[in-house]
């Protein structure tokens, strides 16, 4: 196993820019802001603990990718930042996350706190579940896992026409595995940077 653990002068160098219009966000901070972004910097810190590698088929070690910023993400153009009519975050279970309705519920309870700590200052919204077969999606099984799969390009489109007027994005969850094209095994989720929708499996 290997272990990925970040100095504290690496977390506040990643972090703290000193790009003016930043700075000038930082310095508008509240006092709770300001103790959450300190607390990130602390020796062990539960907001930027070390992440474990369990095998050489973990995504940091097989999907090495160039290390971004806080100033790099600011400054991407893809960047979406939400505006004054659209300050909601819409999420859209598709199937049951559970065995029952019940735990289905209460997994959609806890994503929806995080989410409204994590992107704080938005409102998160939960739109009715639907089941997999409202989606009117292409599916699969596949050959390896014998699972069934749906075309995450196709939920893609489905979560567009369903997103709402003031939302920022919708984002759809489903526990059912997920393919982008007939060639690839699976797929994680997807997205679309220009149009606020996508999709975790």
């Amino acid at each position: 196993m290997q272990t990925v653990r970040h100095s504290e002068h690496t977390l506040k160098t990643a972090l703290i820019s000193k790009n003016p219009e930043l700075v000038k966000q930082y310095e508008q901070l509240d006092p709770r802001e300001q103790r959450l972004l300190n607390e990130a910097f602390r020796p062990g810190s539960d907001l930027f603990g070390p992440i474990t590698l369990h095998s050489p088929s973990d995504w940091i070690i097989s999907h090495p990718e160039a290390p971004q910023d806080f100033e790099e993400f600011f400054s991407d153009l893809h960047r979406k930042s939400p505006s004054s009519g659209k300050q909601t975050i819409y999420i859209q279970c598709i199937g049951l996350l559970g065995n029952t309705r019940s735990i289905s519920e209460e997994y959609l309870k806890w994503l929806k706190g995080y989410c409204e700590a994590f992107f704080y200052g938005l409102t998160v919204k939960l739109l009715e579940p639907i089941p997999v077969s409202a989606t009117r999606c292409s599916f699969r099984v596949n050959d390896s896992t014998r699972n069934l799969q749906i075309h995450a390009g196709q939920i893609l489109t489905f979560l567009k026409k369903k997103k709402p007027e003031d939302a920022f994005c919708v984002v759809g969850i489903t526990m059912i595995d997920l393919y982008p094209r007939d060639s690839w095994n699976f797929v994680f989720g997807q997205a679309s940077l220009t149009e606020g929708a996508g999709q975790v499996d």
